[in-house]
């Protein structure tokens, strides 16, 4: 049976078409400013990255309740094309981790079949995914471009937002709730503020 890709994946279980692709785009944004200067990843890793983000709320589908962990579990049974058995979980597991509880390989089944290179790897892109979700909560894509600063002395990192509307500045407050786990993959603390214009 051919796979399916995450875009038809998304196509075939998705309530919402363009809250998934705005947090893919800011995902990738954050993911090209982490790359560029926090810290090197390699393309594949982009790849994983996108097809989470495109795919971390297809549980809905299923039940609202839990539902990144359903998530997880449809990625993980249907399979993805162009990604092997592991690298499927270890999107999954980027799509668990958007929201709730943070990765814990003592009670996460799924996360500790993962090698430790890998759950390092899931932490780091889901800690970008859970920030980008966290970005679009009222689903109405306001922000238009996302730049980094990285205070490597201070290992602080400033996420420098630019919204759609000058004038409008959308509430960050989840943003800067779900930032723990990007804080804790890239080992630093972070602010996210509005650019001046």
């Amino acid at each position: 049976m051919m796979k399916p890709s995450a875009q038809e994946m998304l196509n075939k279980f998705s309530k919402s078409s363009s809250h998934p692709l705005e947090v893919r785009k800011l995902a990738m944004m954050i993911f090209d400013e982490t790359n560029a200067k926090v810290c090197e990843m390699p393309d594949k890793y982009r790849k994983y990255l996108e097809a989470g983000a495109l795919l971390h709320d297809i549980g809905y589908y299923i039940n609202s309740k839990g539902h990144n962990k359903h998530s997880m579990e449809m990625v993980i049974e249907n399979g993805l094309a162009g990604f092997t058995s592991q690298e499927v979980k270890m999107i999954g597991c980027i799509c668990r981790y958007h929201r709730g509880g943070l990765p814990d390989k003592n009670e996460h089944e799924v996360y500790n079949t993962l090698e430790k290179k890998e759950r390092k790897i899931v932490k780091k892109l889901a800690g970008i995914l859970k920030i980008s979700d966290g970005l679009d909560r009222g689903h109405l894509n306001l922000i238009k471009k996302i730049n980094l600063n990285y205070d490597e002395e201070n290992n602080i990192v400033e996420f420098i937002l630019t919204p759609n509307t000058p004038e409008f500045r959308p509430d960050v407050t989840s943003a800067i709730r779900k930032r723990d786990l990007y804080e804790i993959a890239f080992k630093c603390q972070s602010v996210l503020r509005f650019n001046e214009l």
